[in-house]
């Protein structure tokens, strides 16, 4: 299925992309549609093909931490969460972070993408997203029988003829049309077009599974495995890239010509005739660059790399996304499923079972969401704003990095009251226990009211700290640095705790068990907040499926 070392070192390929993720292996997928063209892809984990623990759903954390599935990275010490190390797990194998994501399909506003095209980007834009994001979906419609527990959105904005399944799963809790409702009941919008640029409002959204086998769908079943036939298709795995190698150019230009990586301990080379791709993900781009003397000066020199592109982007302007839960305690006479039954040794056993036979919680996924600006729930959102404008009116312009300030005022412009077109406060509800730090009663079910916050200030860096590729990048988040987006997230909670004490929702509901009645202040939520909330894990195929046509020359935006 794989290959050997034999058949990668010190040979030559037309391609080599660097990582056997969602894009390493989308883009593989569609650079190898030309049989004239060679393609190598190194991948640092393993192949991990048929493995249960990826394709049954409802594993959701389970993978985290292990280093067969996870790289299971680490922030340094962040001073404003007194000194919190935070974990940040990325996939690791083949798929990337697909193959231990939590399932969820869900798509951006439409100016969202357009931004990006607005900040100097041609051809990037909600226009060409969504023409490349429907050729990688396989949208399935769900059975009448699905339909007697999910209401359906305007799901025509989804492609149904891609590689990618994507379907609704066949159970449902019922939590989250309850949740929907108790939106609803505050005023709250349903999304129009949740999959056609408009998502403002709650939605049930489906989830990367394949509905004939209720499997995951990922970059490895989308893209690897419909092409594994393919002699000019070569995938290494356990092969971990070490640095881009270079030969100077003409004048300052700088030329890929390899790719060096380890295997069973021993250094290697693999040769590129034409491009190599850098596709280990946003946490070890950055050091692969550095340990390819590509990079800041500064950095380059403590770490005794050689500069041979002066880079100062590299490994800077992080921006992260981030979730917390609050969960309920449901009434015992509540007719409602949920994941809490797989905490039970015997339950898990059984429910493992009945999946055998298409049945069961593992059948059942995450699927109740909301995308809404803050303007629409906060009573505080002018004041806010005014605080957010106030900090870049005295930001220091001569030193601020390229580029930060127009991605500041796109920001500004986002939060800015009555601007709806690109909501940024995520809301989810998750069926059973999901929250911290209280742990969940023996025998009791939960629902977990979570947020995310995916528009923040702060931003973070990730640099080497040491020339060995062994030695992992130093992660700082810089998270709340800006205190605009703790001011933001003490919101966002304020709605989830309220929308818990709204109809119909609040009918199933006994108790809230995290944070606990007990926390009630500004100040006690936010310490809450600031020691319960983690990292999320997005995977975009879209931006892979259209840098496949730039590199081969057929994108024209």
């Amino acid at each position: 299925m794989t290959a050997t070392l034999q058949d990668v070192k010190d040979r030559s390929f037309d391609y080599i992309i660097a990582g056997g993720g969602a894009a390493g292996l989308t883009l593989a997928a569609r650079l190898s549609e030309d049989a004239s063209k060679t393609v190598c892809v190194l991948e640092a984990g393993g192949a991990n093909l048929n493995d249960p623990l990826i394709l049954r759903p409802a594993g959701y954390g389970s993978h985290f931490g292990n280093r067969s599935y996870d790289w299971a990275h680490e922030t340094t010490k962040q001073k404003l969460l007194n000194d919190r190390v935070c974990s940040w797990n990325r996939g690791r194998g083949l798929g990337g972070s697909s193959a231990i994501n939590f399932m969820v399909y869900t798509k951006p506003g439409a100016e969202e993408m357009n931004d990006i095209e607005r900040l100097g980007n041609p051809g990037w834009n909600w226009k060409n997203f969504q023409k490349y994001v429907q050729k990688s979906e396989g949208y399935v419609d769900p059975t009448p029988e699905t339909l007697k527990h999910i209401e359906l959105p305007d799901v025509t904005g989804l492609g149904r003829h891609g590689p990618l399944a994507v379907s609704y799963p066949p159970i449902a809790s019922g939590l989250e049309k309850l949740s929907c409702d108790a939106m609803h009941t505050l005023g709250l919008c349903g999304a129009p077009k949740p999959f056609d640029g408009d998502v403002t409002g709650a939605y049930l959204t489906p989830n990367t599974r394949d509905p004939k086998t209720h499997t995951r769908s990922y970059s490895v079943t989308a893209y690897y495995l419909p092409n594994v036939d393919r002699p000019n298709l070569i995938i290494l795995v356990n092969a971990h890239v070490r640095r881009v190698v270079t030969e100077q150019g003409s004048g300052e230009n700088l030329t890929a010509t390899g790719v060096e990586f380890e295997y069973e301990g021993k250094v290697h080379v693999a040769h590129a005739k034409s491009d190599v791709i850098l596709s280990a993900g946003t946490l070890r781009s950055p050091q692969i660059l550095e340990l390819s003397g590509i990079g800041r000066a500064d950095v380059l020199f403590k770490i005794g790399v050689p500069q041979k592109v002066d880079l100062p982007g590299v490994g800077e302007n992080m921006q992260e996304h981030i979730v917390v839960s609050a969960s309920h305690e449901l009434k015992d006479d509540a007719d409602i499923t949920t994941f809490d039954c797989l905490r039970d040794p015997v339950q898990l056993a059984k429910q493992i079972e009945l999946y055998e036979h298409g049945t069961g919680v593992f059948t059942m996924g995450i699927i109740g969401f909301a995308f809404l600006p803050l303007s629409m729930f906060s009573p505080n959102a002018q004041q806010i704003y005014d605080t957010a404008k106030a900090f870049m009116e005295n930001i220091d312009k001569t030193t601020a990095p390229p580029g930060l300030l127009d991605q500041y005022e796109v920001m500004l412009e986002r939060l800015m009251p009555g601007n709806d077109s690109s909501p940024g406060c995520e809301f989810l509800c998750f069926p059973g226990m999901f929250s911290q730090p209280n742990p969940p009663k023996e025998g009791k079910k939960y629902v977990s009211l979570s947020m995310s916050l995916n528009h923040l200030f702060s931003r973070g860096t990730i640099h080497c700290v040491s020339k060995d590729p062994a030695q992992e990048p130093e992660i700082d988040a810089h998270y709340f640095e800006r205190n605009v987006d703790l001011q933001v997230y003490t919101e966002m909670f304020r709605l989830i705790r309220k929308l818990a004490e709204t109809s119909p929702l609040k009918e199933v509901i006994v108790s809230e068990l995290n944070p606990g009645p007990r926390v009630q202040t500004d100040e006690q939520i936010q310490e809450w907040l600031k020691q319960s909330f983690t990292t999320t894990w997005p995977v975009v195929y879209s931006l892979a499926e259209q840098a496949a046509d730039i590199i081969k020359g057929q994108f024209r935006g």
